[in-house]
Formats: C-alpha cells, sequence, structure tokens
C-alpha cells in the first residue's frame, strides 16, 4: 500500500508530507484547493507523462516521492527483475521533474528510468477518475473489461501472435501477385539493367584514382618541368655539381679531417646521413618521371571511362558503393519474380496456417468472453441494485466480426435504466451521476482481478448525492477491506466512511499561493463534514448531523 507521499514544489503545493493509513482514506477541500494536484503528483511519480508546468513558479525542479510497503509477490518479483532490490518488502518511488523538462527518477536509492517507474506502478496502484466515465461511453474499450473478467490475456497474447503471422504472410503473398505483363515487363528492365552494371565491372574507388591521373597526365608538362629542375639541383651538370655530389665530397673531407680532430665526427656522420637521403630522394624523382610516360590513347581511355562511370551514375546512384547496391537489389529482386510462384505458394500456405490457427484462438476467445460477459452483467446488476439503481439492466452485446487485432468479436455494454425500455448503448441512455455508479460497480466487480494493493477514486461521486451517495461510501469501504484505498471527494456521507481523513486548503501569503494537506482529527473531522453538508456557514445542526453520519459510519466499519 501507499504508506508516504511527500511532494515539494507541484504547482501549487510547496511542501506537503501525506501519512496514509490502510482501509478507505479521502481528501476533501473546496473546489479548486489543489485536490487533482495530489492526484497529478502521483501519476508523475508512477511514470507517467507530464509537464514542466507542473513545477511551482519560480522553483527550480519538483520533487515527489512515494513509499509503498506490505507488497504482493508480483511486486517484488517485478522491482527484482528491473535490477531493484526492495528493502525489506518496501519500495521508494522518487522523480524530480526540473523546470527545463528533464527527469531524474531512483528506486531505492538507484538511478532508474521512467519506463521503470511506470513498469512498477502499475502494480502498486490504479486510479479512476472521471477519464473512465468517458471510457464507458467508447464501445471499443469495452471488450478489455470482458477480457479482464474472463482472465484471458494469455490467450489474447497468443491470438495476437498468429493474427500478425497471418498478416505479415497477407502482405507478403499480395506483393507477388503481379499479372504476367506487368511481371515480364519488369524481368526484361531489371535483367537489362543488372547487364549494364556487371559489363561495366565497377570497381569501388575507380573513379577517384581515373580523376587523378588525368589530372597529372593533363598537367605532365609542367610536372616534368618541375622534375627537371629538381633533379638538375640534386645531380647537377657538366659545368658543376649538383646538391648530392657537393654534400658527398663534403662529407668526405669531414670524415678525413675527424682523423685528426674527433669532434668533427658527428658532423661528418650527419653529412653522410643526408648524402643517402638525397641519394633516395633523386631515385623519387626518376621514378615519378618514368610515370609521365604515357600514350595520348591512354588520357583518352580515362576519359571515356569516367564518362562511362558517370553516365552509370547518373542512372543508378552516382557513387561505386551506391551503384553495387542497387545491382544486389536488381539481382534480388529478379531471384524473388523468378521464384515468385514458389514464393507466392509459400505466403499463400502460410497465410492460411496462421488464418486457422488465429481462427481456433479467437473461437476460444469467444467462448471465453461470452462466459465471462454473462457472469459480468449479472455481478454488476447486483452491485448497481446496491448502488440505488434497482431497476437497471445492464448487458454486454457481443457480435461476431471478421479476424482482427483482437479477435472476432465486437463487444458492446448496454444499459436500460428503466423498466420496460430496451437496454441501449450507454451514451445515449445514462447520466452522469448514473455512469460514476457503473463504473465504480465494473471496478468493484474487477477488483480481484487486479494485484494492485492501492486503489485511487477522483471524485467518484461526481453528479450524485443523498442516499445514492451513501450507498457509494459504503461500496468504497467494503472494497477497502480487501486493498488501500484514497478517494477524493465533495460528498460528506462519503467522507464519514473514512478511517483517515484529509483536507486540502488553499491560502494566499505575501502574494503567493498556498495549498497544504493535513490530517484530520475526529473534532476536525467533524467540522469538514459539517461544512461538506451545509456549505460555508456551519451551524449547530449541521455539527449535530457531521457528528451523527461519524457515529454511525464508525458503528458500520
Amino acid at each position: 500500500m501507499l504508506s508516504e507521499l511527500y511532494i515539494e514544489n507541484i504547482a501549487v503545493i510547496e511542501k506537503a508530507n501525506i501519512r496514509f493509513g490502510e482501509g478507505l482514506n479521502v481528501l476533501t477541500g473546496e473546489t479548486g484547493a489543489g485536490k487533482s494536484i495530489v492526484i497529478d503528483s502521483i501519476h508523475a511519480v508512477l511514470g507517467e507523462r507530464t509537464s514542466r508546468e507542473l513545477v511551482r513558479t519560480g522553483a527550480k525542479s519538483a520533487f515527489v516521492s512515494a513509499s509503498f510497503d506490505a507488497l504482493p509477490e508480483a511486486v517484488l518479483e517485478k522491482a527484482q527483475e528491473l535490477g531493484f532490490e526492495p528493502e525489506e518488502g518496501a519500495l521508494l518511488l522518487q522523480r524530480t521533474i526540473s523546470a527545463e523538462g528533464k527527469n531524474a527518477c531512483r528506486v531505492n536509492g538507484r538511478p532508474a528510468s521512467v519506463s521503470a517507474l511506470r513498469e512498477l506502478g502499475r502494480l502498486l496502484l490504479s486510479i479512476h477518475g472521471q477519464h473512465d466515465t468517458y471510457e464507458l461511453l467508447s464501445p471499443e474499450l469495452h471488450l478489455a473489461y470482458v477480457d479482464r473478467m474472463a482472465g484471458a490475456e494469455g490467450l489474447l497474447e497468443r491470438y495476437r501472435a498468429e493474427y500478425r503471422e497471418m498478416e505479415r504472410c497477407r502482405r507478403e503473398w499480395e506483393k507477388l501477385q503481379l499479372d504476367e505483363t506487368n511481371k515480364a515487363r519488369r524481368i526484361d528492365l531489371l535483367e537489362y539493367q543488372i547487364q549494364e552494371l556487371e559489363s561495366a565491372a565497377i570497381r569501388p574507388g575507380e573513379q577517384e584514382e581515373l580523376a587523378a591521373q588525368r589530372t597529372l597526365f593533363s598537367n605532365s608538362e609542367k610536372v616534368s618541368a618541375a622534375l627537371g629542375e629538381a633533379r638538375a639541383c640534386l645531380e647537377g651538370g657538366d659545368e658543376s655539381g649538383g646538391a648530392l655530389s657537393g654534400v658527398q665530397t663534403a662529407a668526405a673531407a669531414l670524415l678525413e679531417a675527424a682523423r685528426f680532430l674527433p669532434a668533427l665526427q658527428e658532423t661528418a656522420e650527419r653529412l653522410s646521413s643526408i648524402s643517402y637521403e638525397l641519394q633516395d630522394c633523386r631515385e623519387t624523382l626518376r621514378d615519378a618521371a618514368a610515370q609521365l610516360d604515357y600514350d595520348p590513347e591512354q588520357l583518352e581511355q580515362i576519359e571515356e571511362r569516367l564518362d562511362q562511370l558517370y553516365r552509370l551514375g547518373l542512372k543508378y546512384g552516382g557513387t561505386e558503393e551506391r551503384m553495387l547496391a542497387y545491382l544486389e537489389e536488381c539481382r534480388a529482386e529478379l531471384e524473388t519474380i523468378s521464384l515468385s510462384e514458389e514464393n507466392a505458394a509459400r505466403f499463400a500456405a502460410g497465410y492460411k496456417a496462421a488464418k486457422k490457427r488465429a481462427g481456433e484462438y479467437a473461437a476460444a476467445l469467444t467462448e471465453k468472453r461470452q462466459r465471462a460477459a454473462a457472469q459480468l452483467s449479472v455481478r454488476v446488476q447486483e452491485e448497481l441494485r446496491f448502488l440505488d439503481m434497482p431497476n437497471v439492466r445492464f448487458e454486454a452485446e457481443q457480435t461476431p466480426c471478421e479476424l482482427g487485432p483482437t479477435g472476432a468479436d465486437k463487444l458492446q455494454f448496454l444499459v436500460s435504466t428503466n423498466p420496460g425500455e430496451p437496454p441501449k448503448p450507454m451514451a445515449k441512455i445514462a447520466s452522469g451521476g448514473e455512469l460514476s455508479r457503473i463504473m465504480l460497480a465494473l471496478k468493484t466487480v474487477l477488483a480481484g482481478q487486479d494485484v494492485v494493493g492501492t486503489m485511487i477514486f477522483d471524485e467518484v461521486d461526481a453528479g450524485i448525492g443523498g442516499s445514492a451517495a451513501g450507498k457509494v461510501g459504503r461500496k468504497l469501504l467494503e472494497v477497502s477491506r480487501s486493498r488501500q484505498v484514497l478517494c477524493v471527494t465533495h460528498s460528506a456521507q462519503i467522507a464519514a466512511m473514512a478511517g483517515t481523513h484529509f483536507r486540502i486548503e488553499k491560502s494566499v501569503s505575501g502574494g503567493r499561493t498556498f495549498t497544504e494537506v493535513r490530517p484530520l482529527s475526529m473534532d476536525e473531522r467533524r467540522e469538514e463534514v459539517a461544512r461538506m453538508i451545509g456549505g460555508a456557514d456551519v451551524t449547530e445542526l449541521t455539527l449535530q448531523n457531521a457528528g451523527e453520519m461519524l457515529r454511525l459510519a464508525r458503528e458500520n466499519a
């Protein structure tokens, strides 16, 4: 259960530390006091999508921490699977949201991802609010309720796997259903493109190499003149020696002198080394000069080859790598088309086999859903009779359809709230208060399917009052006997049922708005329930009524 919630700099809440109790906890307060902010904070620490607008104005970041204890085995296993070791069977979830929108999450002090918080959150706590009521008006969402009642999640996942395989085979099969004229035309084109690319014998890097050769040959006169001048400087001419012979002569002279002046030995050796380097340079220049010997036809051949590669590049991708990749694609497509009949037969067989298996799973799902829908209808009607809707008829209308992502069934909830009227879709029949009670009835019936230890009901009393509100309160109390229940409410009847009562108050200080969440003593609860009964003007009579409501609630607890 959720034992403690700490909120810091969330909207108008500067700081709040809320210690929840077992059983039924209620949060009350004036409209706009900040009750929804508490729910938003819980959403945030459970990994749901948030906005940086949630950060209190002027604060650098917001922080939420939630401590859970008495955890069921499923939660402990999931925590260990995610790499978090529960401490004495407890988990501490934390989330920091910066004003720039960045998040930092932790589980038991260790860094965690938002998705890890979300995975744990789904097993720790469930929140039911106005959006659940809207779900009742969307028939496409009703099937999920029946599947939960049926415990059909495993069977549904196996069906979906076969359905995905069936659809994959169908798509591949359809791709291969080319008519013969189009097939022959495509084969001709592919064979021509393959022959053109193969005959070109394209080699990666060839264009770059040829362009370099063309540049060299086109500037051969300049290069030759430069090489001649460099060689003349090194080798000299008829009238004078070059740099090479001069260095060699100098090195020999110093070696002779070093016999009598040893200090010259190092300089003589350095000159000898330089002479060897100059000899290597001379050989390099000779090799370079040899490269300039070319046949003019060779330059023409280079130009023709570059032109061919350019034209092919315009058609097939520009670079050699892209042209070769396109060649492989053409070969693969040609092979696929050539084997299309064989592949088509294979995919057709795969489609039929997957459809047969999917059909078997769909039939099993249909049978499970029929039993679960009948059971759900009976139990929801029982709950609705308790919730002051004695004449209601609730049905789950199930009709067959073609195989789809969720099976071979369409399902929607129908309701009749008046005797003699046939059941119709809820959007056409139920009022807001009736939808709230139908939603509570559904959640109560399905509560046994949840492993969560905490259920939050956000204004489940919307649109109802009087004895119906009292019945809703007793139903919430009944649910709280097997798990922790938190309820945001405006109903005095529901608030009186709680074992733990918090009041959310808003105040203004120094031009800033502050919201405080504080637990109420029994005397404070009497005053709060009286306020909820009579509004701002609390009289002695409303205080007496509030005290009586609290006394009766304790007796019925």
